[in-house]
């Protein structure tokens, strides 16, 4: 079993505490209420399924599902769908693998501009977009690379930006129990661009409040400053 909460510089818990958080954790990533709350564990997807349906989706549109250019158009499209959707799938265990660290420090982290793309759930089109992330730490970090592996997590499945939004939210603080979460995402959705309203320029924001971000209003607007700041570029 992975230690989920060594410390970096080896002076973390003691062994009987590590023990009980890692069994804890494990527990909890295989708990009904845990799947069932971040909607993972899904089955396989349905190549041979969605193979047929693509055809018959060519077909009622009036193409030839036969021709050189279509021929495995059904095939490329099931196969896209594992990628597309992977989210529903993730193993929360191997996404974290031990990057949780008990650390004394209870500054903000923040992670910004992890870009993402994501399936629109009403017509099934992309949206895209940036998503920065924010915590403080109560006793325990993650690794920086599993921030952007928490976002692909729920950017890759049928998604509105608001759930999603919420579901990063949700999960960092479920892992980590730090004293607060913040989470902002900016998308742009082709739902509205190619059809509809049709405006190109038309972007979305939404974010998500949790712990201190939510309750201090001071707290808050650190964070908000950061991000109006220019990113660092080396």
């Amino acid at each position: 079993m992975n230690n989920l909460f060594s410390s970096p510089d080896g002076n973390g818990l003691d062994h009987d505490e590590d023990a009980n958080l890692m069994e804890s954790m494990q527990f909890k990533f295989v708990s009904e209420d845990f799947i069932r709350a971040f909607e993972l564990g899904l089955p396989p997807v349905n190549h041979a399924e969605i193979e047929a349906a693509t055809t018959r989706i060519l077909q009622a549109v009036g193409e030839d599902p036969a021709r050189d250019g279509l021929l495995k158009t059904p095939n490329r499209v099931a196969r896209m769908y594992d990628e597309l959707l992977s989210g529903y799938r993730t193993d929360p265990a191997k996404l974290i693998n031990g990057a949780v660290f008990d650390v004394d420090y209870n500054d903000m982290v923040i992670v910004r501009d992890i870009e993402f793309s994501s399936l629109c759930e009403h017509h099934m089109l992309p949206f895209i977009g940036r998503v920065h992330v924010a915590y403080i730490p109560s006793k325990r970090v993650v690794g920086l690379s599993k921030i952007p592996r928490i976002v692909d997590m729920f950017a890759k499945r049928l998604q509105v930006q608001e759930r999603m939004t919420r579901q990063i939210a949700d999960f960092i603080n479920e892992v980590l129990e730090p004293m607060g979460v913040a989470v902002v995402a900016e998308g742009i959705h082709m739902c509205s661009m190619m059809r509809g309203v049709k405006k190109a320029d038309a972007s979305m924001t939404t974010s998500a409040m949790l712990g201190t971000f939510k309750e201090d209003s001071t707290t808050r607007a650190e964070f908000m400053a950061h991000l109006g700041r220019s990113s660092v570029h080396l």
